[in-house]
């Protein structure tokens, strides 16, 4: 369900990770309302207030940008404190055509919604300090 990709253009851009959640039951007007609480915000700050968030469809955002926070720490090295949500969007899924029973006889159809949840996260690669190469001794042991 989850995926993952990079756009990555010259050193000094923030890089883009993806992750995607397909398949939510849950209609994507009521998921959106949630999205749009953190979409532009960084990551820590969209998980708190996603855990304070009494929606249902808070969960399902909530582990879609902490698969993209993941994705960003372990695959591609980026500084987790500069991570923040560069575009989230919630797309219609599939549709279940059902029917509800009605009166003599009748059936009424009803559609149950589902959706996809879209996470893009950006943010700076982490600056790894080399250590200082360690000076060798040129004069040759037993040259005395």
């Amino acid at each position: 369900m989850v995926a993952s990709q990079t756009q990555q253009g010259s050193s000094d851009a923030p890089a883009i990770v993806r992750a995607h959640i397909k398949g939510i039951d849950q209609t994507p007007r009521k998921v959106s309302i949630v999205a749009s609480l953190v979409r532009g915000r960084s990551v820590a700050d969209a998980l708190v207030i996603l855990d304070h968030t009494p929606r249902r469809a808070a969960l399902p955002v909530k582990k879609a940008i902490a698969s993209a926070q993941a994705n960003a720490i372990n695959n591609h090295g980026l500084d987790p404190r500069s991570l923040h949500i560069h575009s989230l969007s919630v797309t219609a899924g599939p549709r279940l055509r059902r029917y509800k029973p009605a009166s003599r006889g009748r059936a009424q159809p009803f559609q149950k919604r589902s959706s996809h949840i879209l996470v893009e996260v950006s943010g700076v690669e982490k600056q790894v300090k080399k250590a200082p190469a360690k000076a060798t001794d040129t004069a040759k042991k037993g040259d005395n």
